[in-house]
C-alpha cells in the first residue's frame, strides 16, 4: 500500500485526488497537511511513501505588494517541504507546478525545446521552485513536476467558472480562432496515480487530447444548460488588438498549447473528452 501526504487541506486538486484514490481502499492510504503555520514541521513524514505538494498561492493578482507573498509561498515553502520530505526518509515527491513558467501566451506551440520565460511573478515563482526541489534529487529521493495547463471541473473557481457564467448569460459571445491546452481534474487525476503507480522523476506535461477554442467551450457550457448562445466575429478587429495589451482578454482568448507528444504516457489518462468534460462539470 502507497501511504500518500497530500499538502494543502482544502485545495481543489488534492482533495478531488483524495477522492479519485479512495476507490482503491487497499492500495492508498491519504493523509492531508496543513503548511499554514509551523505545526507541519513537527510532523514525522517518515511513515510516508510518497508527498503530493499541491499547497500554494493561485494567480489572482499582479499587485506589486503580492510578489514577496508569491515567493514566500509558491518557491521558499515548496522547496521548504521537499527538504524536509527528504531529509524525513520520503522517497518521491510530486509538485503541482504550471504552463504559466513559459509566459501568458505563445504564438507558436510549446514543445520540449521551449525554454521557460515567465512573464509575471507567479510563473517564476513557480519555476524557481522546481529549480530548487530538482537540485535535492538524488538516488533515495525522487522528483517529478507536473506542468499542467489551466485545470477545471466541478467545483473549479477561476476562468472557468467565468466563462461559465458568461455561457449562461450572454446571447451572444465573440468567435475567436485560438487554441488552449487544458486539463479536466479526472484526466489529472488519473495522471497522478500513474505518477505514483511508477514512482516516476522528471517533468510531465498532462492535458485533454483535444486542444480548446475559447467560442467551443462556450458553446459547449450553454448547451449542457440548455441554452443556445450566437457566437459572433463582429468584435474580432477590436478584440485582437485588446487581446495583447489586456491580460484578462489574454487569458480567456489568447494561444497557449503544449505540442500533444509531450502529453503522451505509457498508460492511458484522457479519460474524459472534451465533450464530456464539460457536461460533467456542469452537471
Amino acid at each position: 500500500m502507497k501511504k500518500i501526504l497530500i499538502t494543502g487541506k482544502n485545495s481543489y486538486v488534492g482533495t478531488n485526488l483524495a477522492k479519485w484514490l479512495t476507490v482503491y481502499p487497499d492500495k492508498y492510504s491519504i493523509e492531508f497537511i496543513s503548511l499554514r503555520n509551523k505545526e507541519w514541521e513537527k510532523k514525522d513524514f517518515s511513515r510516508y511513501d510518497v508527498v503530493i505538494h499541491v499547497a500554494g498561492i493561485a494567480h489572482v493578482s499582479s499587485a506589486e505588494k503580492m510578489k514577496s507573498i508569491y515567493y514566500m509561498v509558491n518557491r521558499d515553502l515548496t522547496i521548504k517541504t521537499a527538504k524536509k520530505a527528504q531529509s524525513d526518509g520520503v522517497k518521491h515527491f510530486i509538485f503541482m507546478s504550471s504552463i504559466i513558467v513559459y509566459g501568458s501566451d505563445h504564438k507558436v506551440m510549446i514543445n520540449k525545446k521551449t525554454v521557460p520565460r515567465p512573464s509575471n511573478f507567479y510563473g517564476n515563482s513557480k519555476l524557481q521552485a522546481e529549480e530548487g526541489i530538482k537540485l535535492l534529487e538524488n538516488q533515495n529521493f525522487t522528483v517529478a513536476i507536473i506542468r499542467s495547463p489551466m485545470i477545471y471541473g466541478k467545483g473549479s473557481k477561476g476562468n472557468y467558472l467565468k466563462l461559465s457564467k458568461v455561457a449562461k448569460t450572454l446571447p451572444i459571445f465573440p468567435d475567436i480562432e485560438n487554441q488552449r491546452s487544458m486539463l479536466h481534474i479526472d484526466n489529472l487525476c488519473e495522471f497522478l496515480k500513474l505518477i505514483i503507480d511508477h514512482e516516476e522523476s522528471g517533468v510531465f506535461f498532462p492535458q485533454n487530447r483535444e486542444y480548446v477554442k475559447t467560442s467551443e467551450m462556450v458553446e459547449l457550457i450553454a448547451g449542457a444548460n440548455g441554452k443556445k448562445i450566437r457566437m459572433t466575429k463582429v468584435f474580432n478587429p477590436i478584440l485582437n488588438i485588446v487581446i495583447s495589451r489586456l491580460g484578462i482578454f489574454n487569458k480567456v482568448f489568447g494561444n497557449l498549447i503544449y505540442e500533444q507528444s509531450m502529453s503522451e504516457y505509457k498508460e492511458k489518462y484522457q479519460i474524459r473528452s472534451l465533450q464530456e468534460s464539460i457536461r460533467r462539470t456542469e452537471e
